[in-house]
């Protein structure tokens, strides 16, 4: 297990919700015994904002800037591409039903249906890229090259094995591309990972024509996403995550935030 996955994980998990909040709506509590109104002022603000964090309404707010960046690809996009890249997106892992093996998750199997579906229309080669991170017996590549193989009939030319996370996805890639004559790159990811993947890729050395997918702003919207949900709180934490690396990126390569 990556110890730098590690670190992210804990890290993730003590500045987005709901541990952050929960943190804090614990230091209002003891700030109470000193200062009453501040200690109460505190917990409630991190009730309010929990309960905001927890509705797909609330999700949006995040969300919907990071997808507009990247618009669904058009077919002049991809005019001059010279391969497809696939981002892992995380697994089931030992899975009853398929004999214990490991699976794509349903981030990652949606990546792959819409890789698919765009190899079918432009017949480009295919790479697929993620390692082991979580200590995982086989690479997120490999069972990636596997589903879309077995499942979608579509031939993967590339496996990178290596990395544990997006920047390392463009580095290797990069390298395996770039040995291969490929400077322009169809990429794959979902909306709301997008933007920070292809500022990753660009640094990387990369032509990228953004290929995003799961468009979750774009569904159509019901009573039930003002009501907090599991769900909700989920997107919101992945978008919050998004955006904590994109001012990480912003600090690292001002250059590709312009």
């Amino acid at each position: 297990m990556s110890s730098g996955w590690l670190f992210n994980a804990a890290a993730s998990a003590l500045l987005l919700p709901p541990l952050n909040l929960i943190l804090l709506c614990a230091l209002g509590l003891l700030l109470r015994s000193r200062w009453p109104r501040l200690g109460v002022a505190v917990s409630v603000l991190a009730l309010l904002v929990l309960t905001v964090c927890s509705t797909r309404f609330g999700a949006g707010l995040f969300i919907v800037p990071l997808e507009n960046q990247n618009p669904p690809l058009q077919v002049g996009d991809a005019a001059g591409a010279q391969a497809i890249v696939v981002l892992g997106g995380g697994r089931l892992s030992n899975a009853p039903e398929y004999a214990g093996q490991d699976i794509p998750g349903a981030a990652s199997l949606q990546r792959l249906r819409y890789a698919a579906n765009l190899y079918r229309s432009t017949h480009l080669p295919v790479l697929v890229s993620g390692g082991h991170p979580d200590g995982g017996s086989t690479s997120e590549a490999s069972e990636m090259a596997r589903v879309l193989k077995e499942d979608f009939s579509v031939p993967v030319r590339w496996l990178e094995e290596a990395s544990n996370n997006t920047a390392e996805n463009a580095q290797l890639s990069a390298r395996m591309l770039r040995a291969a004559g490929v400077q322009r790159i169809l990429l794959v990811t979902d909306a709301i990972h997008m933007q920070r993947a292809k500022w990753a890729y660009q640094q990387a050395g990369l032509e990228v024509a953004a290929a995003p997918t799961i468009f979750v702003s774009r569904a159509h919207a019901t009573p039930a996403d003002f009501l907090p949900s599991g769900q909700g709180l989920q997107l919101s934490s992945y978008a919050l995550h998004e955006w904590l690396g994109l001012a990480w990126y912003r600090w690292r390569h001002p250059n590709l935030a312009k």
